[in-house]
Protein backbone atom coordinates (compact mmCIF):
# COMPACT_ATOMS: atom_id res chain seq x y z
CA UNK A 1 0.00 0.00 0.00
CA UNK A 2 2.53 2.42 0.89
CA UNK A 3 4.78 1.43 -2.66
CA UNK A 4 0.94 2.42 -4.25
CA UNK A 5 1.01 5.42 -2.62
CA UNK A 6 4.80 6.61 -3.53
CA UNK A 7 4.16 5.67 -7.20
CA UNK A 8 1.03 7.53 -7.82
CA UNK A 9 2.87 10.34 -5.93
CA UNK A 10 5.67 9.99 -8.44
CA UNK A 11 3.08 10.12 -11.36
CA UNK A 12 1.42 13.21 -10.62
CA UNK A 13 4.67 14.75 -10.29
CA UNK A 14 5.50 13.99 -13.43
CA UNK A 15 2.59 15.22 -15.11
CA UNK A 16 2.56 18.02 -13.51
CA UNK A 17 5.92 18.63 -14.73
CA UNK A 18 5.29 17.57 -18.25
CA UNK A 19 2.37 20.11 -17.90
CA UNK A 20 3.93 23.53 -16.69
CA UNK A 21 6.99 22.27 -19.80
CA UNK A 22 3.92 21.95 -22.52
CA UNK A 23 2.47 25.16 -21.23
CA UNK A 24 5.77 27.35 -21.50
CA UNK A 25 6.29 25.95 -24.79
CA UNK A 26 3.50 26.94 -25.98
CA UNK A 27 3.90 30.27 -24.61
CA UNK A 28 7.24 30.75 -26.34
CA UNK A 29 5.87 29.59 -29.91
CA UNK A 30 3.28 32.21 -29.12
CA UNK A 31 6.05 34.80 -28.48
CA UNK A 32 8.34 33.72 -31.22
CA UNK A 33 4.88 34.23 -33.86
CA UNK A 34 4.02 37.68 -32.95
CA UNK A 35 7.78 38.90 -32.86
CA UNK A 36 8.05 37.47 -36.52
CA UNK A 37 4.80 38.93 -37.50
CA UNK A 38 5.73 42.54 -36.48
CA UNK A 39 9.30 42.18 -38.14
CA UNK A 40 7.54 41.05 -41.08
CA UNK A 41 4.66 44.54 -40.79
CA UNK A 42 5.96 47.33 -43.60
CA UNK A 43 6.81 50.35 -41.73
CA UNK A 44 5.09 53.84 -42.41
CA UNK A 45 7.52 55.86 -44.08
CA UNK A 46 7.35 59.08 -46.19
CA UNK A 47 8.12 59.55 -49.12
CA UNK A 48 11.68 60.59 -50.09
CA UNK A 49 12.51 63.67 -51.41
CA UNK A 50 15.78 64.71 -53.31
CA UNK A 51 17.95 67.75 -53.14
CA UNK A 52 18.22 69.20 -56.67
CA UNK A 53 20.10 71.55 -58.03
CA UNK A 54 17.75 73.94 -60.64
CA UNK A 55 18.64 77.09 -62.61
CA UNK A 56 16.13 79.75 -63.92
CA UNK A 57 15.80 79.35 -67.72
CA UNK A 58 15.86 82.67 -69.66
CA UNK A 59 15.78 82.35 -73.42
CA UNK A 60 17.42 85.01 -75.02
CA UNK A 61 20.29 85.46 -77.78
CA UNK A 62 23.57 84.25 -77.49
CA UNK A 63 26.18 84.15 -80.07
CA UNK A 64 27.67 80.98 -80.04
CA UNK A 65 31.42 80.05 -79.44
CA UNK A 66 33.10 77.66 -81.67
CA UNK A 67 36.10 76.03 -80.35
CA UNK A 68 38.77 74.95 -82.72
CA UNK A 69 42.40 74.20 -82.25
CA UNK A 70 45.03 75.48 -84.79
CA UNK A 71 49.03 76.24 -85.46
CA UNK A 72 50.56 79.75 -85.91
CA UNK A 73 52.13 81.03 -89.00
CA UNK A 74 53.62 83.69 -90.56
CA UNK A 75 52.18 85.17 -93.79
CA UNK A 76 56.15 86.44 -94.40
CA UNK A 77 58.38 83.71 -94.77
CA UNK A 78 61.68 84.27 -97.11
CA UNK A 79 64.14 81.16 -97.67
CA UNK A 80 67.72 82.61 -98.09
CA UNK A 81 69.75 81.45 -101.26
CA UNK A 82 73.07 82.18 -102.57
CA UNK A 83 72.88 83.34 -105.81
CA UNK A 84 76.04 82.80 -106.88
CA UNK A 85 79.04 80.30 -105.59
CA UNK A 86 82.04 80.65 -104.06
CA UNK A 87 83.23 81.49 -100.20
CA UNK A 88 81.34 83.47 -98.01
CA UNK A 89 83.43 86.13 -96.92
CA UNK A 90 81.55 88.48 -94.85
CA UNK A 91 78.38 87.44 -92.74
CA UNK A 92 76.20 89.84 -90.56
CA UNK A 93 76.48 89.32 -86.86
CA UNK A 94 72.73 89.14 -85.99
CA UNK A 95 73.26 86.38 -89.02
CA UNK A 96 72.44 83.64 -86.49
CA UNK A 97 69.32 81.63 -85.22
CA UNK A 98 67.07 84.41 -83.36
CA UNK A 99 68.71 87.09 -84.71
CA UNK A 100 66.71 90.33 -85.34
CA UNK A 101 67.11 91.97 -88.88
CA UNK A 102 65.85 95.30 -90.65
CA UNK A 103 64.57 96.13 -94.45
CA UNK A 104 68.20 96.35 -96.38
CA UNK A 105 70.24 95.11 -93.81
CA UNK A 106 73.51 93.31 -95.08
CA UNK A 107 73.24 90.10 -94.25
CA UNK A 108 76.15 87.94 -96.24
CA UNK A 109 79.03 88.49 -98.76
CA UNK A 110 80.25 86.01 -101.00
CA UNK A 111 83.79 86.25 -102.96
CA UNK A 112 83.37 88.46 -105.05
CA UNK A 113 86.54 88.61 -107.79
CA UNK A 114 84.94 86.14 -110.79
CA UNK A 115 81.63 88.33 -110.57
CA UNK A 116 84.02 92.19 -110.70
CA UNK A 117 86.50 90.17 -113.27
CA UNK A 118 83.36 89.34 -115.62
CA UNK A 119 82.07 93.26 -114.90
CA UNK A 120 85.66 94.57 -115.74
CA UNK A 121 85.12 92.56 -119.20
CA UNK A 122 81.81 93.32 -120.13
CA UNK A 123 82.49 97.40 -119.01
CA UNK A 124 85.73 96.86 -121.72
CA UNK A 125 83.28 95.30 -124.39
CA UNK A 126 81.19 98.08 -124.02
CA UNK A 127 83.64 100.73 -123.95
CA UNK A 128 84.92 98.89 -127.68
CA UNK A 129 81.27 98.83 -128.84
CA UNK A 130 80.78 102.64 -128.36
CA UNK A 131 83.84 103.02 -129.89
CA UNK A 132 83.02 101.04 -132.65
CA UNK A 133 79.67 103.38 -133.06
CA UNK A 134 81.33 106.52 -133.38
CA UNK A 135 83.81 105.32 -136.24
CA UNK A 136 80.72 103.97 -137.94
CA UNK A 137 78.90 107.28 -137.51
CA UNK A 138 82.04 108.66 -139.22
CA UNK A 139 82.45 106.66 -142.06
CA UNK A 140 78.59 107.25 -142.57
CA UNK A 141 79.16 110.83 -142.56
CA UNK A 142 81.99 110.88 -144.92
CA UNK A 143 79.99 108.61 -147.05
CA UNK A 144 77.17 110.64 -147.32
CA UNK A 145 79.59 113.44 -148.48
CA UNK A 146 81.23 111.17 -151.23
CA UNK A 147 77.41 110.71 -152.46
CA UNK A 148 76.92 113.98 -152.23
CA UNK A 149 79.92 115.25 -154.34
CA UNK A 150 79.31 112.66 -156.82
CA UNK A 151 75.41 113.16 -157.10
CA UNK A 152 76.95 117.34 -158.03
CA UNK A 153 79.72 115.56 -160.36
CA UNK A 154 76.68 113.91 -162.37
CA UNK A 155 74.60 116.33 -162.80
CA UNK A 156 77.16 118.56 -164.33
CA UNK A 157 78.51 115.44 -166.70
CA UNK A 158 74.93 115.81 -167.48
CA UNK A 159 74.57 119.44 -168.43
CA UNK A 160 78.13 119.10 -170.07
CA UNK A 161 76.58 116.26 -172.33
CA UNK A 162 73.47 117.99 -172.89
CA UNK A 163 75.47 121.43 -174.49
CA UNK A 164 77.84 118.91 -176.81
CA UNK A 165 74.00 117.76 -178.16
CA UNK A 166 72.74 121.36 -178.81
CA UNK A 167 75.96 122.26 -180.35
CA UNK A 168 75.81 119.63 -182.54
CA UNK A 169 72.11 119.79 -183.74
CA UNK A 170 73.68 123.89 -184.54
CA UNK A 171 76.63 121.86 -186.57
CA UNK A 172 79.65 123.44 -184.20
CA UNK A 173 80.28 120.41 -182.36
CA UNK A 174 81.16 117.52 -183.41
CA UNK A 175 79.74 113.51 -182.42
CA UNK A 176 83.37 112.30 -181.67
CA UNK A 177 82.57 115.44 -178.86
CA UNK A 178 79.11 114.05 -177.99
CA UNK A 179 80.06 110.60 -177.23
CA UNK A 180 83.20 111.47 -175.35
CA UNK A 181 80.58 114.04 -173.22
CA UNK A 182 77.95 110.86 -173.07
CA UNK A 183 80.62 108.69 -171.59
CA UNK A 184 81.72 111.37 -168.93
CA UNK A 185 78.14 111.58 -167.86
CA UNK A 186 77.49 108.03 -167.72
CA UNK A 187 80.94 107.30 -165.58
CA UNK A 188 79.46 110.45 -163.22
CA UNK A 189 76.09 108.25 -162.73
CA UNK A 190 77.77 105.34 -161.92
CA UNK A 191 79.84 107.29 -159.35
CA UNK A 192 76.50 107.99 -157.54
CA UNK A 193 75.67 104.58 -157.46
CA UNK A 194 78.87 103.50 -155.87
CA UNK A 195 78.65 106.14 -153.75
CA UNK A 196 75.14 104.87 -152.58
CA UNK A 197 76.27 102.01 -151.77
CA UNK A 198 79.27 103.21 -149.50
CA UNK A 199 76.25 105.22 -147.75
CA UNK A 200 74.61 101.70 -147.43
CA UNK A 201 77.78 99.91 -145.99
CA UNK A 202 78.08 102.77 -143.69
CA UNK A 203 74.50 102.79 -142.22
CA UNK A 204 74.60 99.01 -141.95
CA UNK A 205 77.78 99.62 -140.25
CA UNK A 206 76.41 101.82 -137.01
CA UNK A 207 73.82 99.54 -136.95
CA UNK A 208 75.56 97.06 -136.24
CA UNK A 209 77.67 98.72 -133.90
CA UNK A 210 74.26 99.73 -131.92
CA UNK A 211 73.53 96.26 -131.73
CA UNK A 212 76.88 95.33 -130.05
CA UNK A 213 76.37 98.25 -127.96
CA UNK A 214 72.95 96.77 -127.10
CA UNK A 215 74.66 93.14 -126.40
CA UNK A 216 77.78 94.93 -124.38
CA UNK A 217 74.94 96.71 -122.51
CA UNK A 218 73.31 93.43 -121.46
CA UNK A 219 76.38 91.68 -120.63
CA UNK A 220 77.45 94.80 -118.68
CA UNK A 221 73.95 95.12 -116.25
CA UNK A 222 74.43 91.06 -116.01
CA UNK A 223 77.83 91.32 -114.68
CA UNK A 224 76.72 93.98 -112.60
CA UNK A 225 73.95 91.98 -111.32
CA UNK A 226 75.75 89.02 -110.59
CA UNK A 227 78.38 91.21 -108.54
CA UNK A 228 75.23 92.42 -106.33
CA UNK A 229 74.20 88.78 -106.15
CA UNK A 230 76.99 88.56 -104.02
CA UNK A 231 75.88 90.21 -101.30
CA UNK A 232 72.40 89.41 -99.57
CA UNK A 233 70.33 91.56 -98.20
CA UNK A 234 67.13 91.79 -96.15
CA UNK A 235 63.80 92.23 -98.24
CA UNK A 236 61.74 93.00 -95.17
CA UNK A 237 62.58 92.86 -91.09
CA UNK A 238 61.99 89.70 -89.64
CA UNK A 239 64.12 86.98 -87.67
CA UNK A 240 66.39 84.36 -88.77
CA UNK A 241 66.16 81.16 -88.33
CA UNK A 242 67.40 77.63 -89.84
CA UNK A 243 70.76 79.22 -90.27
CA UNK A 244 73.26 76.95 -91.16
CA UNK A 245 76.30 78.26 -92.64
CA UNK A 246 79.63 79.80 -91.01
CA UNK A 247 81.99 82.29 -92.22
CA UNK A 248 84.58 81.20 -94.83
CA UNK A 249 82.36 78.40 -95.86
CA UNK A 250 82.25 77.39 -99.70
CA UNK A 251 78.16 77.56 -100.83
CA UNK A 252 76.92 76.46 -104.10
CA UNK A 253 74.09 78.04 -106.60
CA UNK A 254 70.31 78.42 -104.51
CA UNK A 255 71.93 76.59 -101.33
CA UNK A 256 70.06 78.02 -98.59
CA UNK A 257 71.44 79.61 -95.87
CA UNK A 258 68.45 80.35 -93.52
CA UNK A 259 64.93 81.89 -93.09
CA UNK A 260 63.87 85.10 -92.51
CA UNK A 261 60.22 84.94 -90.63
CA UNK A 262 58.44 88.10 -90.33
CA UNK A 263 56.97 87.87 -86.59
CA UNK A 264 54.66 90.50 -86.81
CA UNK A 265 52.51 89.08 -89.64
CA UNK A 266 51.00 85.99 -87.76
CA UNK A 267 48.05 83.78 -88.74
CA UNK A 268 46.99 81.07 -87.26
CA UNK A 269 45.51 78.00 -89.44
CA UNK A 270 42.99 75.35 -88.20
CA UNK A 271 40.58 72.87 -89.73
CA UNK A 272 37.02 72.53 -89.14
CA UNK A 273 33.77 70.52 -89.67
CA UNK A 274 31.75 70.61 -92.78
CA UNK A 275 28.84 71.72 -90.75
CA UNK A 276 30.87 73.84 -88.78
CA UNK A 277 32.23 75.11 -91.68
CA UNK A 278 28.62 75.88 -93.34
CA UNK A 279 27.97 78.26 -90.01
CA UNK A 280 30.61 80.37 -91.05
CA UNK A 281 29.49 81.08 -94.21
CA UNK A 282 27.05 84.00 -95.14
CA UNK A 283 23.80 83.10 -97.36
CA UNK A 284 26.15 83.61 -100.73
CA UNK A 285 28.22 80.66 -99.70
CA UNK A 286 31.25 83.15 -99.16
CA UNK A 287 33.35 83.09 -95.53
CA UNK A 288 32.51 85.77 -93.40
CA UNK A 289 34.72 87.90 -91.28
CA UNK A 290 34.43 86.75 -87.83
CA UNK A 291 36.19 87.57 -85.11
CA UNK A 292 38.11 84.95 -83.30
CA UNK A 293 40.36 84.74 -80.04
CA UNK A 294 43.57 82.83 -80.16
CA UNK A 295 44.57 81.32 -76.50
CA UNK A 296 48.13 80.07 -75.41
CA UNK A 297 47.92 77.89 -72.89
CA UNK A 298 51.69 78.19 -71.30
CA UNK A 299 52.22 76.34 -67.65
CA UNK A 300 49.10 77.47 -66.16
CA UNK A 301 48.96 80.81 -68.00
CA UNK A 302 46.83 82.37 -70.57
CA UNK A 303 47.49 84.44 -73.13
CA UNK A 304 44.75 85.77 -75.26
CA UNK A 305 45.01 87.78 -78.86
CA UNK A 306 42.17 88.30 -81.15
CA UNK A 307 42.22 88.45 -85.25
CA UNK A 308 39.66 87.70 -87.86
CA UNK A 309 39.09 85.50 -89.97
CA UNK A 310 40.69 86.21 -93.27
CA UNK A 311 40.36 83.05 -96.00
CA UNK A 312 39.85 79.09 -96.22
CA UNK A 313 41.69 76.54 -98.25
CA UNK A 314 40.80 76.00 -101.80
CA UNK A 315 40.67 71.72 -101.49
CA UNK A 316 40.18 69.67 -98.69
CA UNK A 317 43.72 68.18 -99.08
CA UNK A 318 44.94 64.49 -99.41
CA UNK A 319 43.91 62.10 -96.59
CA UNK A 320 42.26 65.34 -94.97
CA UNK A 321 38.71 65.71 -93.92
CA UNK A 322 37.05 69.29 -93.37
CA UNK A 323 38.11 72.48 -94.25
CA UNK A 324 40.92 74.51 -93.99
CA UNK A 325 40.56 77.85 -92.48
CA UNK A 326 43.11 80.98 -91.69
CA UNK A 327 42.89 83.91 -89.55
CA UNK A 328 44.91 86.95 -89.50
CA UNK A 329 46.24 88.31 -85.89
CA UNK A 330 46.36 91.33 -84.87
CA UNK A 331 49.31 92.51 -82.41
CA UNK A 332 50.70 88.96 -80.91
CA UNK A 333 54.10 89.92 -79.25
CA UNK A 334 53.76 86.38 -77.46
CA UNK A 335 53.41 83.82 -80.47
CA UNK A 336 55.78 82.88 -82.73
CA UNK A 337 54.99 80.77 -85.89
CA UNK A 338 54.54 76.86 -84.82
CA UNK A 339 52.63 78.04 -81.66
CA UNK A 340 49.55 75.12 -80.76
CA UNK A 341 47.15 77.54 -79.84
CA UNK A 342 43.13 76.79 -78.99
CA UNK A 343 41.10 79.46 -81.91
CA UNK A 344 37.39 80.69 -80.82
CA UNK A 345 35.35 81.74 -83.52
CA UNK A 346 32.39 83.90 -82.51
CA UNK A 347 29.26 82.70 -85.36
CA UNK A 348 26.41 84.58 -85.53
CA UNK A 349 23.74 85.00 -82.93
CA UNK A 350 20.83 82.29 -82.00
CA UNK A 351 17.74 83.62 -80.85
CA UNK A 352 15.15 82.17 -78.18
CA UNK A 353 18.01 79.76 -76.77
CA UNK A 354 18.86 78.67 -73.21
CA UNK A 355 22.34 77.86 -71.74
CA UNK A 356 22.40 74.74 -69.70
CA UNK A 357 24.93 72.84 -68.30
CA UNK A 358 25.44 69.81 -70.25
CA UNK A 359 24.65 67.51 -67.46
CA UNK A 360 20.82 68.65 -67.88
CA UNK A 361 20.12 67.34 -71.06
CA UNK A 362 19.18 63.37 -71.34
CA UNK A 363 20.05 61.21 -73.79
CA UNK A 364 16.75 60.97 -75.57
CA UNK A 365 17.26 64.92 -76.16
CA UNK A 366 14.88 66.39 -73.15
CA UNK A 367 15.55 68.43 -70.00
CA UNK A 368 13.80 67.74 -66.40
CA UNK A 369 11.63 70.74 -65.49
CA UNK A 370 10.51 71.50 -61.76
CA UNK A 371 6.74 70.79 -61.86
CA UNK A 372 3.54 70.93 -59.90
CA UNK A 373 4.01 69.94 -56.47
CA UNK A 374 7.67 70.43 -56.88
CA UNK A 375 7.81 66.91 -59.24
CA UNK A 376 10.12 66.40 -61.91
CA UNK A 377 8.65 67.05 -65.95
CA UNK A 378 10.68 65.97 -69.02
CA UNK A 379 10.36 68.44 -71.65
CA UNK A 380 12.30 67.71 -75.52
CA UNK A 381 14.16 70.27 -76.47
CA UNK A 382 16.08 70.97 -79.43
CA UNK A 383 20.02 70.83 -79.47
CA UNK A 384 21.30 74.08 -80.99
CA UNK A 385 25.22 73.61 -80.02
CA UNK A 386 27.74 72.59 -77.39
CA UNK A 387 29.79 75.13 -75.79
CA UNK A 388 32.41 73.20 -74.07
CA UNK A 389 30.54 72.09 -70.47
CA UNK A 390 27.10 74.14 -71.31
CA UNK A 391 24.47 73.35 -74.60
CA UNK A 392 22.49 75.81 -76.36
CA UNK A 393 18.81 74.19 -76.59
CA UNK A 394 15.43 75.75 -77.46
CA UNK A 395 11.61 75.02 -76.79
CA UNK A 396 8.96 76.93 -75.96
CA UNK A 397 8.05 75.70 -72.84
CA UNK A 398 11.72 76.43 -71.70
CA UNK A 399 10.00 80.43 -70.42
CA UNK A 400 10.90 81.42 -66.82
CA UNK A 401 11.06 77.55 -65.49
CA UNK A 402 13.26 75.93 -63.18
CA UNK A 403 15.40 73.06 -64.95
CA UNK A 404 17.51 70.25 -63.39
CA UNK A 405 20.70 70.75 -63.87
CA UNK A 406 22.96 67.77 -62.51
CA UNK A 407 20.68 64.63 -63.72
CA UNK A 408 21.50 61.59 -61.61
CA UNK A 409 20.25 57.92 -62.09
CA UNK A 410 17.94 58.59 -59.08
CA UNK A 411 16.31 61.69 -60.88
CA UNK A 412 13.72 61.08 -63.25
CA UNK A 413 10.39 62.32 -64.30
CA UNK A 414 7.90 62.35 -61.34
CA UNK A 415 10.34 62.15 -58.93
CA UNK A 416 9.62 64.79 -55.85
CA UNK A 417 12.65 67.09 -55.21
CA UNK A 418 13.66 70.09 -53.19
CA UNK A 419 14.69 72.53 -55.37
CA UNK A 420 18.46 74.08 -54.27
CA UNK A 421 17.39 77.40 -53.23
CA UNK A 422 15.44 75.25 -50.37
CA UNK A 423 18.56 73.57 -49.18
CA UNK A 424 19.70 74.64 -45.59
CA UNK A 425 21.65 78.23 -45.74
CA UNK A 426 23.89 79.32 -42.82
CA UNK A 427 22.86 82.80 -43.99
CA UNK A 428 19.26 82.08 -43.43
CA UNK A 429 19.47 80.58 -39.68
CA UNK A 430 19.03 82.84 -37.42
CA UNK A 431 21.81 83.65 -35.30
CA UNK A 432 19.38 83.75 -32.19
CA UNK A 433 17.39 80.73 -32.84
CA UNK A 434 20.76 78.38 -31.78
CA UNK A 435 21.00 75.42 -29.02
CA UNK A 436 23.15 72.62 -27.96
CA UNK A 437 23.39 68.63 -29.26
CA UNK A 438 24.98 65.78 -28.04
CA UNK A 439 28.51 64.74 -29.28
CA UNK A 440 26.46 61.60 -31.03
CA UNK A 441 23.96 63.96 -32.82
CA UNK A 442 26.75 65.92 -34.12
CA UNK A 443 28.33 62.96 -35.78
CA UNK A 444 25.44 61.17 -37.22
CA UNK A 445 24.50 64.69 -38.54
CA UNK A 446 27.78 65.56 -39.86
CA UNK A 447 28.09 61.87 -41.39
CA UNK A 448 24.81 62.28 -43.33
CA UNK A 449 25.96 65.97 -44.69
CA UNK A 450 29.12 63.65 -45.71
CA UNK A 451 27.59 60.92 -47.47
CA UNK A 452 23.77 61.52 -47.68
CA UNK A 453 23.25 64.83 -48.51
CA UNK A 454 22.92 65.68 -52.43
CA UNK A 455 24.25 69.08 -52.42
CA UNK A 456 27.85 70.71 -53.76
CA UNK A 457 31.13 70.58 -52.22
CA UNK A 458 31.01 74.23 -51.15
CA UNK A 459 27.64 73.95 -49.95
CA UNK A 460 28.68 70.64 -48.02
CA UNK A 461 32.01 72.67 -46.51
CA UNK A 462 29.29 75.30 -45.00
CA UNK A 463 27.23 72.69 -43.58
CA UNK A 464 30.18 70.95 -41.71
CA UNK A 465 31.34 73.77 -40.66
CA UNK A 466 28.44 74.95 -38.97
CA UNK A 467 28.10 71.79 -37.34
CA UNK A 468 31.22 71.81 -35.62
CA UNK A 469 30.59 75.25 -33.75
CA UNK A 470 29.19 74.61 -29.94
CA UNK A 471 25.76 75.89 -30.50
CA UNK A 472 24.35 75.07 -34.13
CA UNK A 473 21.04 77.01 -35.33
CA UNK A 474 17.78 74.70 -34.76
CA UNK A 475 16.69 74.75 -38.12
CA UNK A 476 19.41 73.30 -39.74
CA UNK A 477 19.22 70.58 -37.07
CA UNK A 478 15.55 70.08 -37.75
CA UNK A 479 15.73 69.81 -41.58
CA UNK A 480 18.74 67.31 -41.14
CA UNK A 481 16.71 65.45 -39.00
CA UNK A 482 13.57 65.55 -41.59
CA UNK A 483 16.17 64.23 -44.10
CA UNK A 484 17.61 61.66 -42.27
CA UNK A 485 13.98 60.63 -41.13
CA UNK A 486 13.34 59.73 -44.73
Amino acid sequence: MRFLRQSLSGLFMLALSLGLIAYAGNGMRIAIQERIAEDQKAPDRREREFVASMTLAEPGTIAPILTAYGEVQSRRMLEIRAKSSGTLMELSENFENGGSVATGDLLAVVDPSDAEFALSRAESELIDAQAEKREAQRALALARDERAASVVQADLREKAFQRQVDLEGRGVGTAATVETAELAASQARQSVIIARKAEASAEARLDQANTRITRAEIAFDEATRDLDDTRIYAKFPGTLSDVSVVEGRLVAVNEQLGMIVDGSALEVSFRVSTAQYSRMTDEDGRLMNAPVTVTLSSFGEDFEYTGHVSRASASVGENQIGRLVFAKLDAAPALKPGDFVTVEIEEPPLTQVVRLPASALGSAGDVLILGEDNRLQPVPVTLMRRQGNDVLVRAAALDNVQVLTDRTPLLGAGVKVVPFEDTPDFDDAPETDLLEITEDQRERLMAFVRSGLDVSEEIKARLLGQLQEAQVPAELVERLERRIDG
